[in-house]
């Protein structure tokens, strides 16, 4: 049985998310930490439960969802998990971090590419992944099927989806990958996004005005 933590971070309010087993392995997901008390925070409780981060993983690489990934990286001496396609993304998060006005340094870490294809196992629980392109080329989505939950980064959201204004966004994409990859799921599935409050796959079926244009 696997545990998630939620950690809301940095201006954006983005979901930073530790999954950890009983046996005190875990799996970082989206550091969004952006300050050092963010840090410290998300330290202490890793330190707390007595965890050991055996993976640090990316839904995508958006600046918000990437603030703490160099300390993350630097921290516990690991790599990055992502897809091929927010290599790029990920690159040019220093030019998009001066059009919001503030300096952002390169990512220096090693990368370990990952695609739909890819199934993780923490401790004994298989992991796998869901290719959710649209807000960004390179999102996926973390699927844990035996404990109904999944773990959407930017594409779907508690009566909202993600935005397809920034670099390399697609709408009709994004809308397609909700339908086939997310909507698909069965309706119980927990779904615990990158911004704002956790919601189930049959409530946005049912309430989420994105999803009600065919």
């Amino acid at each position: 049985m696997l545990t998630l933590q939620s950690f809301t971070f940095n201006p954006f309010s983005e979901n930073t998310y530790i999954l950890y087993g009983a046996q005190g392995k875990a799996f970082l997901i989206d550091p969004g930490c952006a300050i050092h008390s963010e840090q410290v925070k998300l330290r202490d409780f890793i330190k707390e439960k007595g965890l050991t981060v055996e993976k640090i993983l990316l839904t995508h690489a958006h600046i918000d969802h990437v603030f703490g990934l160099q300390w993350a990286c630097d921290t516990f001496a690991l790599p990055v998990h992502l897809h091929p396609n927010e290599q790029e993304v990920l690159e040019r998060n220093p030019l998009d971090a001066r059009l919001f006005g503030f300096d952002f340094p390169e990512f220096d870490g090693d990368y370990v590419f990952v695609d739909e294809h890819t199934i993780l196992h923490l401790e004994d629980t298989p992991i796998t992944l869901r290719f959710v392109p649209g807000h960004s080329p390179g999102s996926v989505a973390f699927y844990i099927e035996s404990q109904h939950k999944i773990i959407s980064g930017d594409a779907l959201f508690r009566r909202s989806i993600g935005r397809t204004d920034l670099y390399k966004g697609d709408y009709d994409q994004l809308l397609h990958s909700i339908r086939t990859q997310l909507l698909s799921l069965p309706h119980a599935t927990e779904v615990y996004s990158g911004h704002g409050a956790p919601t189930t796959i049959g409530e946005e079926k049912r309430l989420n005005p994105f999803l009600q244009i065919q």
